[in-house]
């Protein structure tokens, strides 16, 4: 593979991280080394059972629970160490998906200056995905492909909730 490039999974719609382990599919089909780095999630999930029965590595750092105001000292130790094992992990992989990154910045859990100089000193090789809603503007001017997926209309808007093998 030539050099990898970063790029982005953005917008209020439905899907980011379901087109993001596609192509964690895809590469894995094509003999490529590819994982997947959660942050903020903590439960489990149908994609999850389908990584770990194909022998695909994945992580998650987060609690699972929203953070609905200040994030607490737990959940910036959890996006700290996330951080970590990506830094010390990412050569080792040819595609790597950091999901739901954008929230370390909107929340403020890590300063996005922290967030741009980490992505800038990924490796030459590896192609990065972010994803996450409201990606700020910084992540997107670094990055090679963004694709904004746009809610038109969504189920939680007709008061049905989150339904086991379609949204989790």
């Amino acid at each position: 593979m030539q050099d990898g490039l970063i790029q982005v999974y953005t917008g209020d719609g439905k899907g980011k991280t379901t087109a993001a382990i596609g192509l964690i599919m895809r590469a894995h089909g094509r003999g490529l080394k590819a994982g997947l780095i959660q942050f903020l999630k903590g439960a489990d999930s149908g994609e999850l059972k389908i990584l770990k029965t194909l022998g695909i590595p994945y992580c998650q750092f987060g609690s699972g629970k929203f953070i609905l105001e200040k994030p607490t000292k737990a959940d910036i130790d959890l996006a700290e160490k996330g951080l970590e094992t990506v830094e010390k992990t990412w050569h080792n992989y040819d595609l790597l998906v950091l999901d739901e990154i954008s929230y370390l910045i909107n929340f403020q859990i890590i300063p996005e200056r922290s967030i741009i100089r980490f992505l800038k000193g990924k490796p030459k090789h590896l192609e990065l995905v972010l994803t996450g809603r409201a990606m700020p503007d910084s992540i997107i001017e670094l990055a090679s492909l963004v694709t904004s997926m746009q809610k038109l209309k969504h189920p939680y808007d007709l008061g049905i909730s989150a339904r086991k093998g379609i949204e989790y």
